[in-house]
């Protein structure tokens, strides 16, 4: 059973969010927090699986929540999806960049709302959609110069080519085809690379090969 939190501070929304996830067998919504200061209360007295929280709440908002759940140990099990009501939001990166495992526009299908609940439940980062993409390169492009920093250097060169493929959206089973590799083994790279390098998961993986200048929009062809 996957247990969600549900963040955000108009009442119809979370009531429209929980009509929908209730419904399904596999998604218990847990509790309902209307700032961000609840939601964090929340997440360390349920210990859910995926919060979904609003940018943008009065008080503590949600980058401020966010930041705090992923910094905090006792929480590290907790996964945030970001809700926004536009995507080229630099709140929005902000949360990507303090842990955030991908971003929900609140005007969202109801089947993409349950993947994504779905994918970020079981560890993965919700990167897919170009539009993450575009977000990330977007305001990575906009920091004066890359700055790969010494953790980089803990990269053997396959590990470096993998993160750039990464960076550029490809799932594991893509850059196994790619570079001729088992999925399982593209799996362990990637895996090897998030903890050699601190990171949470996927989507910070992304925003590091951006902000590093290992890739730049348009890299891949």
């Amino acid at each position: 059973m996957i247990r969600v939190v549900l963040a955000d501070d108009q009442t119809l929304v979370r009531a429209g969010f929980r009509s929908i996830l209730s419904d399904e067998d596999d998604i218990e919504v847990v509790g309902e927090a209307a700032d961000g200061e609840q939601s964090l209360a929340l997440a360390r007295e349920q210990r859910p699986d995926v919060v979904l929280m609003d940018i943008r709440m009065p008080g503590t908002d949600g980058l401020e929540a966010t930041r705090r759940i992923t910094t905090d140990p006792r929480l590290a099990d907790v996964r945030v999806i970001i809700l926004t009501t536009f995507d080229m939001d630099d709140h929005v990166y902000g949360a990507l960049r303090a842990g955030a495992s991908g971003f929900l526009v609140k005007d969202t299908e109801p089947m993409e709302l349950l993947h994504g609940v779905r994918v970020v439940a079981r560890g993965d980062a919700l990167i897919a959609p170009a539009v993450t993409r575009r977000l990330i390169s977007e305001f990575a492009s906009r920091r004066k110069q890359p700055e790969p920093g010494p953790r980089l250097n803990a990269l053997t060169e396959r590990e470096r080519e993998v993160m750039g493929l990464v960076g550029a959206g490809l799932s594991n089973d893509e850059i196994a085809a790619r570079l001729v590799l088992s999925p399982a083994t593209s799996k362990t790279h990637v895996s090897r690379i998030m903890t050699k390098l601190g990171v949470r998961d996927r989507a910070q993986l992304v925003i590091l090969a951006y902000e590093s200048g290992m890739i730049t929009p348009g890299w891949l062809a």
